[in-house]
């Protein structure tokens, strides 16, 4: 027990990869449709083909973060200062070209630089891991509580900062900046201690019918995630009518999920990470049913729908990158290949949310900030509510059909 206190770097290292993931996906887009009236079509577009570009680029980067292991703390720390600095462009400077081109080049750096932290990143936890009496779900509740923190603080950051500054999302940039630098030096020496080999193609992990059962089981599950994601500040705005709640909310959903992720880590050692999995989905169905009912005004009872999601969210993110961690580590495979396909897997279902959300949106006449007709408001329920229902039995029955072992 005593590495337990060393494994806070960890935790601030997700914190950092965390915030320039699910928080850029509900704030860039609304932050470029208010700011530079982009329109949400073209929008959806841009994203679409950033994650087509991942079709070829996370495959590519795992086979990097392979190869280059033996030089992979230099490699984290030119990706953390291009991050930092998509993030600064993306925010905090006047686009140089017109607005929807910045966009998608900003994104385009960003996402890269993400792709390739978290698949070092997750790979090196599989070697971590093995040292730590806990294993993977020790390492895994300390990573994902620190990713929830981070999700946490950049959601609500820009509210928070509106209350003191003209211009919260420089200040929101320059923040995710000093982070990079702290989080990147925390956890300097952190990325020795792997075994060097060949390099595997993808071909190596997607030759085991079991890593692949866990890709489109981590495919199907991330769809819900990035359906609410996507639409979750159009829907407070819209559907519950609760302008300027939208960052008390998000906080209350991510802090529900940082305070239940460490939990989830001890029910899963009790009845079993399957079981504990396929609970932590039914909850999250039962929270998107009742948000199907939500009108104007329903704001504390989308707090606590907000608050069970959150928990649901939780259990996702820690069990099932740790089983996924564990049949890598057990089947000897690339890890840093494992996670660049995981990683590809996950955020093809953003590009997925991008490309068909807003579009259904525009056709049936919803607008951001303006009053919509009755049709726009229940096309945008069904789809923030009803369709991550429908993708989350799915990813339940994938789950419950998957046979894994008591120690798995």
């Amino acid at each position: 027990m005593s590495m337990a206190p060393r494994l806070w770097p960890w935790s601030l290292f997700a914190a950092l990869i965390a915030a320039a993931g699910l928080p850029i996906y509900i704030h860039a887009p609304k932050f470029y449709v208010d700011e530079y009236g982009v329109t949400l079509v073209s929008l959806g577009v841009v994203l679409f083909g950033l994650r087509l570009l991942d079709v070829v680029q996370d495959p590519a980067l795992g086979w990097l973060a392979e190869k280059g292991r033996a030089y992979r703390g230099a490699m984290v720390a030119g990706a953390a200062v291009v991050m930092a600095l998509a993030m600064l462009g993306l925010f905090a400077v006047p686009p140089m070209l017109p607005p929807l081109w910045w966009f998608g080049l900003m994104l385009a750096g960003l996402f890269s630089a993400f792709s390739l932290l978290t698949i070092c990143f997750y790979a090196q936890g599989v070697a971590r891991a093995a040292h730590l009496p806990g294993g993977h779900l020790q390492l895994a509740s300390w990573r994902e509580a620190g990713a929830l923190l981070g999700i946490s603080a950049a959601a609500v950051a820009p509210t928070v900062l509106a209350l003191v500054m003209d211009a919260p999302f420089t200040g929101f940039a320059l923040g995710f900046a000093l982070l990079a630098l702290v989080a990147t030096a925390a956890m300097r020496g952190q990325w020795g201690s792997v075994a060097l080999g060949p390099a595997p193609s993808p071909l190596v992990v997607l030759a085991d019918p079991m890593a692949r059962r866990f890709l489109a089981l981590a495919m199907v599950n991330a769809a819900p995630v990035a359906v609410t994601s996507t639409l979750f500040l159009f829907f407070v705005e819209s559907r519950i009518m609760a302008a300027g709640m939208e960052g008390p909310l998000l906080l209350l959903f991510f802090l529900a999920a940082a305070v239940t992720a460490p939990l989830w880590g001890r029910v899963a050692a009790r009845y079993g990470q399957k079981n504990s999995l396929l609970a932590g989905m039914a909850l999250a169905i039962v929270a998107f049913g009742f948000a199907l009912r939500l009108g104007p005004g329903d704001v504390l009872a989308f707090a606590v729908i907000s608050a069970a999601s959150g928990a649901a969210l939780a259990a996702d993110m820690v069990l099932l990158p740790a089983l996924f961690a564990r049949h890598l580590a057990a089947r000897g495979q690339g890890e840093a290949m494992g996670f660049g396909l995981w990683s590809f897997a996950s955020k093809l279902m953003l590009a997925f949310a991008a490309i068909t959300l807003f579009p259904i949106l525009e056709a049936q006449g919803f607008q951001s900030g303006a009053e919509n007709t009755p049709e726009a408001l229940r096309a945008l329920t069904l789809l923030y509510a009803g369709l991550p229902c429908v993708l989350k039995i799915l990813a339940v029955v994938l789950l419950a059909r998957t046979p894994l072992a008591d120690g798995v």
